[in-house]
């Protein structure tokens, strides 16, 4: 039986054994998938209780952390200086970064397209990815991110000219105003408990074309009731968490997966969100 696993501190209740599981099954995969908490302070010496899995993803503090451990790194992982799967292939552990295809197949599943005018709310890791992705789609970016983080706003803005030799503009989140082809939140606003919290207020969500909103819990947020009310097309976060476990296990066992295969297992993530 092959052996995975997700690597993070602290791990607490993970979706990504469930959804790593279903994923097997589709492919009739014999392999296994446990959590693996490594402390931050001790991570050099943990991290040698992975290093005979054959893949593992990585979660929060350790996506920056495990690239000294790597052997190499895929286009993305570098670009993003951030690694979320792993690949052993031999003992030569390779780096990946599938958090922005997860973001990409989650779109084109709500047939929401990443071009024109694209609005992404903040400045965190993986709204960094967002602009990124935005950047490399050809659309227009505007990043708006709270007052208090202008600085780290123009952090990416000055990284997206310096890795891409592209503009963005950087805007506070009361200045965004006008209809944007795509709003994106990459911001924690709105998760639970605090489910009454908009990112954006009502109308200016509802001038936009399409909604997509990080968050997977709740399932429905403020954000995406209003795009749902004014009939906009809209996605949460939990395609994307689904798709990029999807992609990593297409990198480990060269399979491919299908909207139709995935369905399900974001079917079977929801009711356990439910729960």
């Amino acid at each position: 039986m092959k052996k995975f696993g997700l690597i993070g501190y602290p791990l607490g209740h993970s979706m990504s054994p469930l959804i790593h599981r279903e994923l097997f099954k589709i492919n009739n995969i014999d392999a296994g998938y446990e959590l693996v908490e490594i402390n931050p302070e001790n991570f050099t010496n943990e991290f040698e209780a992975v290093k005979g899995f054959d893949g593992f993803n990585v979660t929060i503090p350790h996506k920056i952390a495990v690239i000294p451990q790597l052997n190499a790194l895929s286009e993305r992982a570098e670009l993003f200086g951030a690694v979320n799967t792993v690949e052993n292939k031999n003992g030569v552990l390779t780096g990946h970064n599938t958090d922005c295809y997860g973001f990409l197949r989650a779109l084109a599943m709500a047939e929401i397209e990443l071009k024109g005018k694209v609005l992404v709310c903040g400045c965190g890791g993986v709204s960094r990815m967002f602009a990124f992705e935005t950047i490399l789609s050809g659309a227009d970016l505007t990043i708006a991110v709270r007052d208090a983080d202008v600085e780290a706003g123009q952090q990416i803005v000055d990284e997206i000219e310096s890795k891409l030799g592209k503009t963005a503009k950087l805007i506070t989140l009361d200045e965004a105003d006008g209809a944007f082809d795509l709003i994106i939140n990459g911001t924690p606003v709105g998760m639970h408990p605090n489910t009454d919290a908009c990112v954006l207020p009502k109308e200016k969500v509802q001038k936009a074309k399409a909604v997509f909103d990080a968050v997977y819990n709740p399932l429905e947020t403020k954000l995406i009731s209003y795009a749902k009310e004014a009939g906009i097309k809209f996605s949460n976060g939990l395609p994307m968490l689904v798709w990029q476990a999807a992609v990593a296990q297409e990198i480990w066992f060269g399979v491919k997966f299908s909207n139709e295969q995935i369905k399900p297992v974001i079917k079977i993530t929801e009711e356990e969100l439910k729960k």
